[in-house]
């Protein structure tokens, strides 16, 4: 990326209830957030009616900032397989609204996420809050959590994109497409 260019990565992290949203802009080693918050549905409405709100909301965020990518924390569930399975509903048309505007999507593992924002994979939540404030340069912690957690997803992918790039330029490769360290959904 050149000196002086923005890159915008739009980080998700997805649910029914809340879906967490934060939008940032690169500038080689700096970043600032431009958007965060959620997504909310009323538990009222009808699953297919709460999938359109995120999907319209969504649609208009990419609309609106243009990311050049999106990224997600990868779904990890150990007992609740209706939460899994709502997470997963919410997901599906966070990716659907992402490929209708064009937004290749990256997927990453909490483990990762926390490793490049704190440089520790097993960090507590409150610390990875913590260095996400920092790193944006935020007066307070994002709140609420989910869109703390999507602040994070976004710096990840920023952190391990540019890792990519740089590591391209430094083989010669530059110009081609690097491949992602995070899984692909």
């Amino acid at each position: 990326m050149k000196q002086g260019l923005d890159r915008v990565i739009l980080g998700l992290d997805p649910g029914t209830a809340s879906t967490g949203y934060g939008i940032i802009a690169v500038n080689g080693n700096c970043f600032r957030a431009l958007a965060y918050g959620v997504v909310e549905t009323d538990p009222s409405l009808r699953t297919e009616q709460r999938l359109d709100r995120i999907f319209g909301e969504l649609q208009a965020l990419l609309a609106e900032h243009g990311p050049s990518a999106t990224a997600v924390e990868s779904l990890y569930f150990n007992t609740n397989v209706q939460t899994a399975l709502a997470v997963g509903q919410a997901k599906g048309v966070a990716l659907l609204a992402c490929a209708r505007a064009g937004c290749e999507v990256f997927e990453y593992t909490p483990q990762q996420v926390k490793q490049a924002v704190v440089g520790y994979g097993k960090a507590s939540k409150e610390q990875v809050m913590e260095m996400t404030r920092v790193l944006l340069g935020l007066q307070e912690v994002p709140r609420p959590d989910h869109a703390a957690d999507a602040l994070a997803v976004a710096i990840c992918h920023a952190n391990t994109c540019g890792l990519r790039e740089r590591l391209a330029r430094s083989l010669g490769l530059e110009g081609t497409r690097p491949q992602a360290r995070g899984r692909r959904p």
